[in-house]
């Protein structure tokens, strides 16, 4: 971490980090709002994050996250902005949606450029593989999206695979999806464009029924 992250880790964890419990997060009264909910899983340095937070002001964002120098960033960029509409969680993030999401409470959910594992030995450590898509789709209520995007051609057609056997998510486009224009570029996407990776996007929606109460 640097100077600055350690900093900001220090003084606004507190405020802006929800620690993990094993029970579900009432997005309304931490956000004083009850404006739609977006969780970003494995934010990386955050500055995708900020930019979305900052260019719509009336989406609440929750950033899943474990590594310590991310979280400081994104609290770096949070301070400067000064962002009232992030939190972050910085804790596995099977667990997070086990526990700490309630069914239907999601507008959306961002997956972007996830660990690859690219050696095939380690390819069932990779995140959207079932049972978890299913747990992710629960979380969405109905109409709300899934975006992943990735720059393994490998691991983005294994994604396809397992997204379109969920039940419950539709695919809007014939195969990948075309680039989303309000989606900001990452570190991550840059370092692949750098190396002539293809761009892979994988947008999904929750065409699960409403459960009538």
């Amino acid at each position: 971490m640097s100077d600055a992250q350690k900093r900001m880790y220090d003084a606004l964890k507190e405020h802006l980090c929800i620690p993990y419990a094993p029970e579900p997060v009432d997005f309304a009264a931490l956000f004083r709002n009850s404006n739609p909910v977006v969780c970003e899983i494995g934010f990386g340095m955050g500055s995708a994050t900020a930019a979305l937070a900052q260019a719509h002001p009336d989406i609440n964002y929750v950033g899943i996250e474990v590594y310590k120098a991310g979280v400081g960033k994104l609290l770096w960029e949070i301070e400067r902005a000064a962002l009232c509409n992030i939190r972050i969680i910085e804790h596995d993030a099977v667990e997070v949606f086990r526990d700490m999401i309630s069914d239907k409470t999601l507008a959306g959910i961002h997956i972007f450029f996830p660990d690859p594992w690219p050696k095939k030995r380690h390819h069932k450590r990779r995140l959207v593989q079932r049972p978890f898509t299913d747990l992710l789709t629960n979380k969405l209520h109905p109409g709300a999206y899934l975006y992943m995007v990735t720059d393994w051609r490998g691991y983005a057609e294994e994604a396809q695979a397992e997204l379109n056997a969920t039940e419950g998510l539709a695919n809007p486009y014939a195969g990948f999806a075309p680039p989303l224009n309000w989606r900001p570029e990452t570190k991550f996407e840059r370092k692949g464009r750098a190396k002539n990776h293809s761009i892979f996007e994988l947008y999904y929606t929750n065409n699960l029924p409403q459960v009538q109460v």
